[in-house]
């Protein structure tokens, strides 16, 4: 087992590059289906999170009178303080609600001995990350009409995120093979993820809560991912490179852990299922 988790990462890459093509296709049939039928079809991807960033404003800014600390106090800043946030919840949430039940609704690809079973979270992830991108482009547009140009450390974005892609895959893996052998789990990963998002610093900033709190919401693997995200996209800031190269290797042990499990579960789906 020690073996496997160390040669790993490099078989995790090799494997996403070797079917890159089958995922980019398979992720791309994912995220136009899921609105096919609907009268506004992929429209819905912009409306969905403009609707979300209204009720939530609405009732934490405008209810609750929530303000944001070092900030301007304006609606607007909250708002768009409270979609970066959003952001970075829904990519997680929806590919670790979707993990469980991956195998489960793919049952004919377990039959089929030359399907790279393996790819099925990182298709989940594409297409999470295709309405990622579409909500990016709103807070974009919401941003240039608010305050202007976004700050140039918006650019390390993509960077920014690789920590929690790992843990996310990593979680994927194991919550995929898992939920082959125990249906529960699907219940069980929609609870947590409803919690996680009031576990995470995504309504209230991090230095309203006491020490020890702080350090027990950095056991959330969205809390720096929140953090690092407001830093580059709002405050024009550059990510605490010390946490964040932590938050890598943290990531890229539970990514290697999660493949391993996943790898040596997959020679009993066939008889489960």
């Amino acid at each position: 087992m020690i073996r496997q988790l160390l040669v790993s990462p490099r078989e995790i890459a090799t494997r996403l590059w070797r079917n890159r093509a089958l995922i980019l296709m398979l992720a791309k049939r994912d995220a136009v289906g899921r609105y096919r039928g609907s009268v506004l079809g992929i429209l819905w991807s912009f409306v969905h999170p403009l609707l979300m960033l209204t009720v939530y404003t609405f009732v934490f800014s405008g209810v609750f009178r929530a303000r944001w600390n070092g900030g301007t106090g304006s609606t607007a800043e909250y708002a768009l303080i409270l979609f970066t946030g959003l952001l970075i919840f829904t990519l997680f949430a929806e590919c670790l609600n979707r993990a469980p039940s991956l195998i489960l609704s793919h049952v004919s690809y377990v039959k089929k001995v030359a399907f790279p079973l393996e790819i099925l979270p990182w298709v989940a992830f594409g297409s999470a990350l295709f309405h990622m991108v579409i909500s990016l482009s709103v807070w974009l547009i919401f941003y240039l009409f608010v305050f202007g140009v976004p700050p140039v450390t918006a650019l390390l974005l993509p960077i920014v995120l690789i920590p929690l892609v790992l843990v996310t895959m990593g979680l994927s893996w194991f919550l995929a093979a898992l939920g082959v052998y125990l249906r529960d789990v699907t219940q069980f990963v929609g609870i947590a993820t409803s919690a996680m998002i009031f576990l995470s610093p995504i309504f209230y900033p991090l230095s309203v809560l006491r020490e020890d709190l702080r350090r027990l919401l950095y056991f959330n693997p969205l809390t720096l991912a929140v953090e690092h995200t407001r830093e580059v996209l709002i405050w024009g800031h550059q990510p605490n490179w010390n946490d964040f190269s932590l938050f890598f290797v943290v990531g890229v042990v539970i990514a290697c852990i999660g493949f391993a499990f996943f790898q040596k579960a997959r020679n009993g789906f066939a008889d489960v299922l």
